[in-house]
């Protein structure tokens, strides 16, 4: 039988998708993400709400486009709410720094460097918080679990799909574990 919701079988022990994500959250991506649940609840989901009740006095909602369009963006923003209030409660905020700055933990700006002399900067966060485009990863990821524990001047080894890749540590660093920071 096929269809569009039919996937590929995976072992679920084998599965990496399957594995525990941390509950951890630095406290600036704890405040966005309680901005975000707030502009849902207070400006976008009235928003639609209202929306849906002009497009429904109008008639028929069969084949009323604006209704369906509407209704359905309703929905999405409404099941967006649920998820977002029950995640922050799983949430455990990290707001204060490690009593050990010199080793990298969760909330760490790393520098790394590879063999071939090229830098990286990174930083361990939670999964809601990884940002490709900031170099920021989870703190489950491959790479931050080489890095958790090591001091500057260490090497890691993390497994890509290209193979092997050796990193030094040149820096580590903290931000200011305040939400104002």
């Amino acid at each position: 039988m096929k269809g569009r919701n039919m996937t590929r079988w995976r072992d679920p022990a084998k599965d990496p998708r399957q594995a525990p994500k941390s509950n951890l959250i630095t406290a600036e991506g704890a405040a966005r993400l309680r901005g975000i649940l707030d502009h849902l609840s207070r400006v976008k989901r009235p928003e639609l709400s209202a929306k849906v009740g002009e497009a429904a006095a109008l008639g028929d909602r069969s084949e009323n486009a604006d209704y369906t369009y509407n209704k359905k963006e309703l929905n999405r923003v409404i099941a967006r709410i649920r998820y977002l209030t029950q995640r922050l409660d799983e949430l455990q905020v990290v707001d204060r720094l490690p009593a050990n700055t010199d080793k990298v933990f969760f909330g760490a700006f790393v520098s790394l460097e590879d063999d071939a002399g090229e830098a990286l900067h990174i930083r361990l966060v939670g999964h809601d918080e990884i940002d490709t485009r900031k170099h920021w990863i989870s703190v489950d990821a491959p790479m931050a679990k080489a890095l958790l524990g090591k001091e500057v001047d260490d090497e890691i080894t993390v497994i890509t799909p290209n193979g092997e890749a050796f990193y030094t540590i040149t820096d580590i660093r903290y931000a200011d574990a305040s939400p104002n920071a």
